[in-house]
């Protein structure tokens, strides 16, 4: 028995001894792991220092750093690839002369360079990721100055200009690119006066800059690709960024069938990150000279970029969600101005921003006369107040009778479109007799009252106003109104018993409708394209849109009106639209005179006059008291600084998720304005990064929300 049991024992001991040679071998076999800290490893023998733009956010962190290059990264170590270092160890742990320790992140090489100003120990860098350089000088340049622009950190906008890496995409080989296609058909641009003239400026080689109204129907996109294969035929690139995925598919229709597949690429999210990446990387490496895409692609690393152009730029879509919060219309204007390229701003309608360009001589305005405009716009007739408060009918699925008319008479010709604003739209207040709306005799500002009982203040400066009167017609009463469109479908239903009714929302959007009777119910901004046009539109509670606490509520109302309406039949073909609104209010009468130009004009004239963006410039600053005190008392702001506030910002309603820019749930915030006149908003963004960087480097306070230019600034 015992012979027995040592004899187990001695197989047992062979057997572990055999496990522990089978992991050496495998050990020696197996290749050895990158030395985490390079100690020892010998350095580059040319340029032995990488200046590395290391991706951590914060802005006290917004400067590049040194790091030595090991000879067995030589090669790959370029300027603009993609590398891993260890950040964070601080001057205690050196050995043999290198900084060890720190945490791995990710990073770009900007330069190489002989000697570092450093005189302390420097890290090496861990690993290449990737040969592939993927942070060009253009770009590198572009990103500092948005960065600048708005206050935010170079790593931050690199984020959002670079596409995550994938490795199969990197070892796939791109053709060579397509010869340039011929100059396109001038065709519908004819249209405009200086239509031709601005395609055969691009055509040439030429950089014009234009700020282009299109006319009411379905062919701007058409007339966009043909800026761009106007571009492509001088040998250049081009860049089309567009607020959504529709009009994405719709400008890349027109450009493949006028040019043909091949010469462009489309960037959008719904790609996929593999696809995107091999897209992104397609044009970096210059297989195609043409992009069309949603608003990261204005980052797009076009080679010989000749052409940058926007549609739609008033879209809330091409302000990013995510700091420093750039707008796609400010980046692409700087490309053009450090890339020397034409610049093409389109629009059905206007922005005040857009109008401006025009109005300091940077940008020609590029439109049709009014001939051309009357010919292809719809009719266009309004319901005041009056008239739906004398109108039994209007109480009977909200349609008064004459929007009921001409719903019934175009439902005999085709589709008919019905525009509702979206739900959760808050009314500004405005006076109840003259419909002018209430403004902070202090700063301009939206008064707004936050509770039923409560008093008058302002949304800027929150000074309150007990005893306002109207500036035009001295009248004390004021009004709000908020029409809900929950069951507009349904009621519209039972209005027009037979018809089928379609909805195109948030939850469901539609592309397109065919061309037979149908009614289509759609919120501002999913309205799908009918096959030949819409036969009528309605355009329903109008309030709903104009009295939003909002600077820029008629602009938006307007360019919301004319997107709906411009899929209307033109009024030589019988199209009709009705929108219901106050007749003498400012942005109706521009949708019935079919005049957005001139609607900017008055609008950027009026806000001259009060001080209000784009003519100055503002920052918003929002965080808990203590903070947005603390941060606006140490920045250096410009003598001429006006500091509006603090109001306090709204919290989320219970169950609904938090959005950018509004408090965690059980903190109370408040937001102040930083307003600065004409050419110092660079200024004012510089004090206030500097001040929020110094912050951060002493661990002070909490969160604070800095933001340039912001679009909702009451």
């Amino acid at each position: 028995m015992s012979s027995e049991n040592g004899a187990g024992a001695g197989e047992q001991g062979e057997q572990l001894a055999l496990i522990r040679e089978t992991v050496r071998e495998a050990k020696k076999k197996a290749p050895k792991a990158r030395p985490r800290t390079w100690r020892g490893a010998e350095l580059a023998k040319e340029r032995p220092v990488a200046r590395v733009l290391v991706d951590k956010g914060p802005v006290h962190l917004d400067k590049l750093w040194d790091y030595a290059v090991p000879a067995a990264m030589d090669e790959k170590a370029q300027p603009g690839v993609r590398v891993r270092v260890r950040f964070g160890a601080g001057t205690g742990r050196v050995r043999e002369g290198r900084r060890e320790g720190g945490g791995l992140l990710d990073g770009y090489i900007v330069e190489r360079i002989a000697e570092s100003d450093y005189r302390g120990p420097l890290a090496a860098l861990a690993q290449v990721v990737s040969p592939e350089p993927v942070l060009t000088p253009e770009l590198l340049a572009l990103c500092r100055a948005v960065a600048d622009r708005y206050a935010g950190s170079l790593a931050d906008v690199l984020q959002l200009a670079i596409p995550p890496r994938h490795a199969k995409p990197e070892a796939e080989r791109f053709p060579a690119p397509p010869p340039p296609p011929p100059v396109p058909s001038l065709a519908s641009w004819e249209r405009y006066p200086d239509g031709p003239g601005f395609i055969e400026a691009l055509a040439g080689g030429g950089s014009p800059r234009a700020v282009w109204t299109a006319l009411s129907g379905p062919h701007w996109p058409w007339e966009l690709a043909a800026a761009v294969a106007a571009t492509l035929a001088s040998g250049r690139g081009a860049l089309v960024v567009l607020p959504d995925g529709r009009s994405v598919a719709r400008v890349d229709a027109a450009l493949t069938e006028l040019v043909g597949r091949g010469m462009h690429a489309v960037l959008v999210a719904d790609s996929g990150p593999e696809e995107r990446y091999r897209r992104w990387l397609a044009i970096r490496r210059g297989a195609v000279r043409a992009v069309v895409g949603t608003r990261a692609a204005m980052y797009a690393p076009v080679a010989d970029l000749g052409l940058v152009a926007i549609w739609d730029d008033g879209h809330s879509a091409h302000s990013d969600d995510h700091a420093p919060y750039p707008h796609a219309r400010d980046v692409l204007l700087l490309r053009a101005v450090h890339e020397k390229a034409a610049c093409l701003i389109g629009d059905l309608g206007r922005t005040v921003e857009a109008a401006q360009l025009v109005e300091n001589g940077w940008a020609r305005s590029l439109e049709a006369g009014r001939d051309q405009v009357r010919a292809a716009a719809p009719l266009v007739r309004t319901i005041g107040d009056a008239e739906t408060a004398r109108d039994e009918a209007a109480r009977a699925a909200r349609l008064p009778s004459l929007a009921w008319q001409t719903a019934r008479a175009g439902l005999a010709r085709g589709p008919v479109l019905v525009q509702v604003p979206r739900r959760g739209y808050v009314p500004r207040l405005a006076c109840a007799r003259c419909r002018e709306p209430a403004r902070c005799r202090h700063c301009a500002g939206p008064l707004e009252a936050r509770d039923q009982d409560a008093a008058l203040c302002c949304g800027w400066c929150g000074q309150e106003a007990p005893d306002w009167h109207c500036a035009e017609c001295g009248n004390a009463r004021l009004r709000a109104q908020v029409v809900g469109a929950r069951r507009t479908a349904e009621e519209l239903g039972r209005a027009f018993p037979g018809v089928p009714v379609r909805t195109s929302g948030r939850d469901h959007v539609l592309d397109a409708v065919p061309d037979r009777p149908a009614i289509v119910v759609s919120t501002p901004g999913a309205e799908p394209v009918a096959v030949g046009g819409y036969a009528a539109a309605l355009l329903l509670d109008g309030w709903a849109l104009l009295n939003r606490p909002d600077l820029r509520a008629g602009e938006e109302a307007l360019r919301r009106w004319l997107g709906a309406a411009a899929l209307v039949r033109g009024a030589e073909d019988g199209g009709v639209v009705v929108v219901t609104g106050e007749p003498t209010l400012r942005p109706v009468q521009a949708l019935v005179r079919w005049d957005p130009v001139g609607h900017a004009v008055r609008e950027l004239a009026e806000r001259a006059e009060l001080g209000f963006p784009p003519v100055s410039r503002m920052a918003s600053v929002a965080g808990r008291a203590e903070d947005v005190a603390s941060l606006v008392r140490g920045a250096a702001l410009p003598p001429s600084a006006e500091v509006l506030g603090p109001v306090p910002v709204s919290a989320p309603a219970a169950g609904r998720p938090r959005r950018a820019g509004e408090p965690p749930v059980g903190e109370e915030w408040e937001r102040v304005l930083v307003r600065v006149p004409p050419g110092e908003g660079a200024a004012m963004a510089a004090s206030l990064k500097a001040a929020w960087a110094a912050r951060m480097v002493r661990r002070e306070g909490g969160a604070v929300r800095l933001r340039i230019d912001p679009l909702d600034v009451g």
